[in-house]
């Protein structure tokens, strides 16, 4: 996990956190970060570990007024309750987080990181199937839920056998 500890002193040595805070959180949250080199730094983190992640580098709680958040009025003192609340309210799965996120992979391309695209993109470029998987029971028919009416059916079947 040195990586994400490397990742984001980069990030802040760059100055890239202002105005991409919202992008950052969702490409440590949603998106794949590797290295230009191809070594994996992250497939992505939970909310839990982002916090911690944030509240072990210290990272200023003023940064959060970027995303309409007070830091006034939250509790400062628990800093991983904190940036939990912080990333609750950040509505990471917006499309302005995906903009923003996009702009802060761009200019994280000179520092050597390579940041894959949103989840969302991911889930369109799968494929379905062609056929749908076979049953159990060798036959290739999708099963049907069962209804009053094919259940009607089906006993009726079974009488008239």
């Amino acid at each position: 996990m040195d990586a994400i500890r490397e990742f984001l002193t980069t990030v802040r040595q760059a100055n890239l956190i202002q105005g991409h805070l919202r992008g950052l959180l969702h490409i440590l949250i949603g998106r794949k970060i590797t290295r230009s080199d191809g070594t994996l730094v992250s497939q992505g983190l939970t909310w839990r570990e982002t916090a911690a992640w944030l509240r072990q580098l210290r990272w200023d709680p003023q940064w959060a007024r970027e995303l309409n958040v007070d830091a006034a009025t939250m509790n400062i003192r628990d800093r991983d309750r904190f940036w939990y609340a912080v990333i609750a309210q950040a509505r990471l799965d917006s499309p302005e987080a995906i903009a923003e996120a996009d702009k802060l992979a761009a200019l994280l391309q000179p520092h050597g990181y390579v940041v894959g695209p949103p989840p969302s993109a991911l889930a369109t470029k799968t494929t379905r199937p062609s056929s749908p998987p076979s049953s159990p029971s060798g036959s290739t028919t999708p099963s049907q839920p069962d209804t009053p009416a094919t259940s009607a059916s089906r006993k009726r079947k079974k009488k008239d056998q």
